[in-house]
Parts: C-alpha cells; sequence; structure tokens
C-alpha cells in the first residue's frame, strides 16, 4: 500500500497535467509490450496479470503488436524491469512533448543517473536495475554513443508503436481531464481524490493506493501532480524532494459498448431491475445523487433509493464531499457492469 500523506497546503496544490505525456506514455507502453515476450507467452498470456489491467483499448494495441515479429525497444528494454522499475530520469513530467522530454533525460547530471539506474550497489543501494548491464553502466557514466542509442530507439519506439495512436490517446486524456475537472467543480478536492481508482481509498488527510510494497510519502507542503496514463496499468508515484510528488494513474475508461447494459438489458435488469441497472450504467462515471438523478430523468428521492440498495449490495461506494455524497463503482460493481475483473 503506497499512503500520500497530505498537508493543508498540499490539498491547495493538486495540479493535472495540462496534456498527455509522450515519454511517459513511451516507456509505459514499452513496459506493457515487453511483459509478454520477457515470459516468452502466447497472445493474452500477459504474465503479471498487467496487460489484463490495462485499458480495453491498450489490451488491443498490446495484442497488435505480439501478431507481427513483436516490439522492438531497443536498449529502451533494458530499463524496463519485470519488476516494474523504470528509473525517475525517464520521467520528465513538467515535459510533454517527446523531443523536449528526451533531450532533458540526455542532460540528467551523471551522479543522478547512476542512482536512477542503482549502479553504486556496493554502497548499499537497494533500488534501480537488479543486473545493470555494460550498456547501462556506460549511460550512467555519461557515454555519449550510450546517451545517442537511448535517444535513437526511445523515439524509434515511439515512432513506430505509439504515435500511430496518439490521437486517440490525446483524446481519452482530454475525456479524463474533463472528468477530473467535473468532480473538483461538483465536490471539491474530496471528490476528486475519491474518484482517482475503483480500488483506492481518501481518508483526509490521506490517499490510500494499493501497491505490492508498503510506502509512506509525505508530500510536505509541495503538492501533487496528477498525470494520467493510457497505457498504465496501475498507479506510479515519483517523489521529488525539490518539486511536488508525482502521481500517475491509469485514464478513467469509458464503457465498452460491447459490454455495456444497453448490450445485454435483460440480463441486468432481470438481476436488478430496468432503472437499477441503468442507474449502474450511469455510474460508470461517479455522480452526485443530484446529478445522478438528472442523467436517469428521475427524481433525486428515487436516485437515493436506487443507490443506497446498489451500495447495500456492494455494488458502488457513496461519500460524503462537503453538503453533497459522490457515488462511485466498486471494482465488484465495476465487474457486474463491464464483465471485466479490475
Amino acid at each position: 500500500m503506497i499512503r500520500l500523506h497530505f498537508t493543508a497546503d498540499d490539498l491547495c496544490r493538486i495540479t493535472l497535467a495540462p496534456a498527455v505525456n509522450a515519454l511517459t506514455e513511451t516507456v509505459l507502453g514499452a513496459r506493457l509490450s515487453l511483459r509478454q515476450s520477457r515470459r516468452g507467452g502466447r497472445n493474452g498470456d500477459f504474465g503479471f496479470g498487467q496487460a489484463r489491467r490495462a485499458r480495453s483499448a491498450a489490451r488491443e494495441w498490446h495484442h497488435s503488436l505480439h501478431k507481427g515479429p513483436g516490439p522492438r525497444a531497443g536498449v529502451l528494454a533494458e530499463l524496463v524491469t519485470e519488476d516494474g522499475f523504470i528509473p525517475d530520469f525517464l520521467l520528465q513530467p513538467g515535459i510533454h512533448d517527446l523531443a523536449g522530454a528526451l533531450e532533458a533525460a540526455a542532460a540528467t547530471p551523471v551522479e543522478r543517473l547512476a542512482l536512477d539506474l542503482g549502479i553504486p550497489q556496493a554502497a548499499g543501494w537497494n533500488g534501480g536495475l537488479t543486473r545493470p548491464g555494460r550498456w547501462a553502466r556506460e549511460l550512467a557514466q555519461g557515454s555519449p554513443k550510450a546517451t545517442r542509442a537511448l535517444l535513437h530507439d526511445t523515439q524509434d519506439f515511439f515512432t513506430r508503436h505509439v504515435e500511430p495512436l496518439w490521437p486517440t490517446i490525446r483524446q481519452d486524456t482530454l475525456t479524463d481531464r474533463a472528468l477530473r475537472s467535473e468532480m473538483l467543480l461538483r465536490g471539491g478536492v474530496d471528490a476528486l481524490l475519491t474518484t482517482l481508482g475503483t480500488t483506492w481509498h481518501w481518508n483526509h488527510p490521506t490517499l490510500h493506493v494499493p501497491s505490492p510494497s508498503t510506502h509512506d510519502i509525505p508530500l510536505c507542503g509541495r503538492g501533487l501532480l496528477l498525470i494520467p496514463s493510457w497505457f498504465a496499468t496501475g498507479p506510479m508515484v515519483m517523489y521529488r524532494p525539490e518539486a511536488p510528488t508525482t502521481l500517475v494513474y491509469p485514464l478513467h475508461e469509458a464503457p465498452d459498448e460491447s459490454t455495456t447494459p444497453d448490450e445485454r438489458p435483460e440480463a441486468l435488469a432481470a438481476l436488478l431491475g430496468r432503472t437499477r441497472a441503468h442507474v449502474l450504467t450511469l455510474l460508470h462515471t461517479p455522480a452526485t445523487t443530484t446529478t445522478l438523478a438528472e442523467r436517469a430523468s428521475i427524481s433525486p428521492a428515487a436516485a437515493s433509493h436506487h443507490t443506497k440498495v446498489l451500495r447495500t449490495a456492494g455494488l458502488i461506494d457513496t461519500v460524503r464531499t462537503g453538503t453533497a455524497v459522490l457515488h462511485t463503482l466498486t471494482p465488484l460493481g465495476h465487474t457486474l457492469l463491464t464483465g471485466t475483473i479490475r
């Protein structure tokens, strides 16, 4: 579990990234695509379950890559380990265009590169690459040849495998940003943090984020930068003592037309009732009781009744945000709605 601890100053300094981050998406796309080939699995054998937890669109992309000769990540593959490690210098949260981010990554001081890659293992450093190879060591020493190889192979992976999807990625990112902005406007910071992930838990002043390892991270008044990712299969935190902590999170996924109750109304209507099934569908995007009533064209009292039944069944969560309450799907509700385990 990752626990992010907020102060009053941090709550006033939560920001949303203004645009999709090209370098972050390229690195996360490489990680997603390489996991299958490293496991030697067939299409659909994703290893660690990571691709199954990716967005449905990213899963389709993942499948398409492995129908051919496979992805070509070059030396970038050496920096993406099976445990999910990504060196901090490859995450340039304040620079959204790929050229600018790569330029900043190439300018990283050698001392920082060595720390990020875990080269000083003899000094007891436990982070970084488990077995840094010759190229990684040369990169950590500032070798121009190693740096050129990284820049070339990262740009090449983006051009071959990510850029064709860029219009879709940008549009989905704008949709996610609109959702987060709506949550902030309707319910304040509490609503924003409550709805970042279906398995995340906001209990003021701490955001609890599921993770294989346990970390307590105080934000120390510098705030939090939220970066949505099309390829992310889970949260990723970058702590920087001189700047706001960065939290990369998977984009909100709109309902899949092939799996929503509108495509199989009789099944869910028989289980929940037609109106209640419709209410559950509408909560794929979190909503207050008033907003839900407007969406469903029912009275607020009826919306409150239906959400109470769904909450009792464990299909939704309800939290108070100021003077209103906010309803969100639970993992069980998401599974029932989409037919996919989250």
